[in-house]
């Protein structure tokens, strides 16, 4: 999408997830406390789309969670912890 295409639109990037005094969004502390993060080339789109699934789906299973996440590619681990705080993150 071009920028133009944007105007007017909402956007939200991994920067403004974190609340103004820094804390980090749920999503973000699930990963950081699930060791979901490896080289973190990854984490910005596991994140927003970790983010964007629980919004439509607040209750996933383990399927649902990484069918959400096929679209990002992780090339440091088996994404077992990146999962495991996707899932941490639905139930707090």
């Amino acid at each position: 999408m071009l920028a133009v295409q944007a105007d007017g639109q909402d956007i939200r990037t991994i920067e403004g997830m974190a609340a103004a005094d820094g804390t980090l969004h749920p999503m973000q502390q699930a990963f950081m406390e699930n060791h979901g993060l490896q080289c973190g080339y990854c984490t910005p789109g596991m994140v927003m789309a970790a983010t964007s699934l629980l919004e439509e789906n607040p209750n996933p299973t383990e399927r649902d969670v990484r069918i959400g996440l096929e679209g990002n590619l992780c090339r440091c681990t088996g994404y077992h912890n990146i999962v495991k705080s996707v899932l941490a993150a639905a139930s707090a």
